[in-house]
This record gives C-alpha cells, structure tokens and sequence, in this order.
C-alpha cells in the first residue's frame, strides 16, 4: 500500500516535469521577427496571416533549436503604408528603422511590399546588417540584381517568392497556349502607374511582339483609378483578344466590372491582378470577373496539389482565418518563417553572418516546391517543376472557384473563353 501510495504522490510531479520541460522554448528570450507590411492592403495582410500561422505553429511544436537551446518566435508587427497612394518612401523607412531600434527585431520577414520602398530599405538592412527575406510584392528584378552587383554589402537581403522576369515568363507560355488552341494573337496592356507594373507592360509588349502577338495598344492608370472604361473602349477599337492587366491596387476589380458590362471581347490576363487573387472576388465582382486570369505567384495560394505540404497549408491557413489562401504573399510568408527556422538551425546561431551562410545553402522541400537561393542573387530559384524549385501559379475564376491552369505539372482544369468572346 505504501510503495502504491508514494507512486501515486509522486505521478503529479512527473506529469509537472512533463510540462515543464516541453515549456522551457516559450520561457527563453524569443526571436523576434520584424514584419514591416502594409496592412490595410492584400499583400500586408496576407503575409502577416502567414507568418503568423508558420510562428504559432513551430511555437506549439517546441520552438526554435539555436544550438543547446529552444526558442520561439515573436512576431512584431508595424504598418508601413508604402502601398497607400501619395505615401512617401520615407515612412516606409521608418518602419524598418523602428522595427530594428525599438522592437529589437533579430530578422525581417514580409517586406516593405513596394518595389521602391524595398530597394531603398536595403541600405538600412546592409546599414545594421538584419537578415531580410522578402515574400510579398517587390517584384522588380533590380532588387536581386543589386545583392549580385554590391553582394558583400547587400548580402543580408533574400527574396522567397517569384519576380517580374519570372511572371513574364510563365504569361508567355500561357499566351503561347492560346495561339496555339484559340488563335488568339492581339494583346492591349493596362497598367498601374508604379515601378513593376510599368516595368512588366514594356517587357510583356517586347516579348509578346517577338512571339507573334500584336500589341494594340498600352494604358497606364495611377494608383486608386476608379474608371476604366476608356481604356477598354479602345481596347475594343483595337480589336484585342487579351487584356494583359498588371495591377495591385483593388480598384482593379472596378475594371472587370466594367470588362464585364461592356461585353468586351477579349480575355482578362491579370500579370499581377491583387483583386482577382482573393477568394471573395467573386462576390466583389458579382461574378462578373468569371473567366478572369491572374497570376499568384506561387503555389499555396490557390488550391493544387503541388506538394504534400501545399493542401496542409492551404487548409490550415483556411482554419486559422475563416478564408482561403489570399494571394501573392500568403503561402510565401508562411513558408519564410520555416525556412528561416531551418537556417538558424543548421546555424546554430541567430547570428547574422552565419544565418546568411546558412540561407545560401538552403534546400528545403516546401509548400510551393524545392526551396533553394541563387547564391550570387539571393533570389529563390524558380521552376516549372516543384521537384526542382519555387513554382508559380496561374488561375482562372471558372463557376465561382479559383482553378489552376499553369504549370501543367499542377494544373486543375484548362483556360476558357468567355462565350461572347467565343460568339464573336
């Protein structure tokens, strides 16, 4: 009775123990991660909701193993409004300098989103030399091209997601599909009036005229434009059968509205098209933007199969924010925090120096496919194939749901015509 009785005293002791020791990460000193992001936009909010969920997840599961010891992540968080029109490079600036001075921020994850904003914050990141990993938006190719061109100065910048050169690519190939299955051989581009976009139009229009394409036309609207039925009114004249869109801001699902209502005989094919990217454009749009292209950059961000983490992340992202994956900057930021875990692990260290070093080695089969850095670039490497490299994602709105229709290796369904288009 008593050897029963000392064990039973001792069970709650044990159990006590237990939770201690699977608790000990959460009491160490966290890794802070600094998220400057434009919040009241898509490409904010989504990559918070990102690394948010990647961080509460690695938290459960014991935190973060820096050498000896375990430590969690902390998330902190400023909105650095570079996406609101009118607002200064500046106080995007300032986001990134008071995430680093005051929130002590150990690494960067998210951005600042725009291009101009991200290549003028590099010189802080090189200035206190904070490891940053760019996932949403910056899509300009000079951001990489500066690591390759000042790399020992600029070596802390990398970026997980895909780039313009990239975008314009994967379109092309999808532009070669509907000359070669609907004939299609006139293109109008519409434009928002910021660097990428800008910077996108002139090379899709110099691609697309050496792959056959007739470009009728270019129209470039500032950031917030509400109108754009002149636009494709001419579009119209023109007799363009693709709109070649490349667009952030959500006034860009005013725009299908109107493709919509004006019966414009041609295929909407966002480059970068924020409001056809989210789950609940269809409803924004009265389904109205129904056969609408867009491009989100990489897997995770609609439904595929391209990896066996794809469909976890995609339902756990669903569970976590009562919607699905959201864009360009969901599936990117989330799996930033895990590749940045796997870096200060192999590291064993949150030193910056050799976080860099452990970056560049990286190879890590993720949600989008193999997660790899050009060592030269610090760009990740891109593919067609997820066994081979970070691979994007083109869908089409078809019956209410966002259906993956490039690559073929994680394709869905097919691209579709709208039947006035096909009438004509």
């Amino acid at each position: 009775m008593k050897t029963r009785t000392i064990g039973l005293l001792f069970l709650p002791v044990a159990v006590c123990l237990l939770i201690l020791s699977s608790g000990l990460a959460l009491a160490q000193k966290p890794i802070v991660i600094g998220a400057p992001l434009s919040t009241a936009f898509l490409y904010g909010w989504d990559a918070e909701r990102g690394i948010k969920l990647a961080v509460e997840e690695i938290n459960a599961a014991g935190g973060v193993q820096v050498g000896k010891e375990k430590r969690p992540f902390k998330v902190e968080v400023i909105d650095t409004r570079d996406l609101e029109p009118g607002v200064p490079v500046s106080e995007a600036l300032m986001a990134v300098e008071k995430l680093i001075l005051e929130k002590k921020a150990d690494f960067l994850i998210g951005g600042p989103v725009r291009s101009e904003a991200a290549l003028a914050a590099m010189d802080l990141l090189s200035k206190y030399k904070k490891v940053s990993i760019l996932t949403t938006g910056v899509l300009t190719p000079k951001y990489h091209a500066r690591v390759a061109e000042e790399y020992d100065r600029l070596k802390y910048c990398f970026r997980i997601h895909g780039e313009a050169g990239q975008l314009v690519k994967e379109i092309m190939a999808c532009f070669k599909e509907l000359q070669d299955k609907h004939k299609l051989n006139k293109v109008f581009i519409m434009v928002q009036d910021v660097a990428h976009a800008r910077g996108g139009g002139e090379i899709i229009a110099k691609i697309a005229a050496k792959q056959g394409w007739e470009v009728t036309g270019t129209e470039i609207y500032p950031t917030g434009t509400g109108d754009f039925s002149m636009g494709l009114l001419k579009a119209k004249k023109t007799e363009a059968q693709v709109l070649n869109i490349w667009m952030d801001m959500p006034e860009s699902s005013i725009l299908l509205k109107q493709w919509y209502e004006l019966q414009i005989p041609a295929l909407p094919f966002g480059s970068t098209l924020a409001a056809a990217e989210q789950p609940g454009f269809w409803k924004a749009t009265e389904g109205k933007g129904e056969y609408t292209l867009c491009n989100v950059v990489n897997a995770g961000n609609a439904p595929s199969k391209a990896t066996e983490w794809t469909m976890k992340f995609f339902d756990a992202y669903t569970k976590k924010w009562n919607i699905e994956p959201e864009g360009l900057g969901s599936s990117s930021s989330y799996m930033a925090v895990y590749t940045l875990k796997d870096a200060i692990e192999r590291a064993q260290s949150v030193d910056s120096a050799k976080v860099v070093d452990a970056l560049e080695k990286t190879d890590l089969m993720g949600v989008y496919g193999r997660i790899r850095f050009d060592p030269k670039t610090h760009q990740v490497i891109p593919a067609l194939d997820p066994k081979e490299g970070a691979v994007g994602t083109i869908l089409q709105w078809q019956k209410q749901k966002r259906v993956v229709v490039f690559p073929e290796s994680i394709a869905t369904g097919e691209i579709q015509l709208p039947p006035w288009m096909m009438k004509k």
